[in-house]
């Protein structure tokens, strides 16, 4: 295995090896940038007659609304990150 296992069988992750250095400001960042792409699909999937990119869209720009709402507000419906 890749990761060492205690007697009870969980996984012991290493800390340099978790997400601790990720900054609400990156996530923020990742949201804004999802929510582009999510608007570029929307446009393409519209124009290009694609349904699948534009509901692709739809919920990418979902999902980072939501991700760019819970970190900045801290408001988090479906528990914390």
């Amino acid at each position: 295995m890749r990761y060492k296992e205690s007697q009870d069988g969980d996984i012991i992750i290493p800390e340099d090896q978790l997400a601790s250095h990720a900054s609400d400001g990156m996530l923020v960042l990742t949201a804004v940038l999802g929510f582009l792409i999510a608007v570029i699909f929307i446009i393409g999937g519209w124009k290009g007659r694609q349904m699948w990119i534009w509901v692709w869209g739809i919920g990418l720009l979902l999902v980072s609304t939501y991700l760019g709402i819970a970190i900045h507000w801290d408001v988090h419906l479906f528990g914390a990150f």
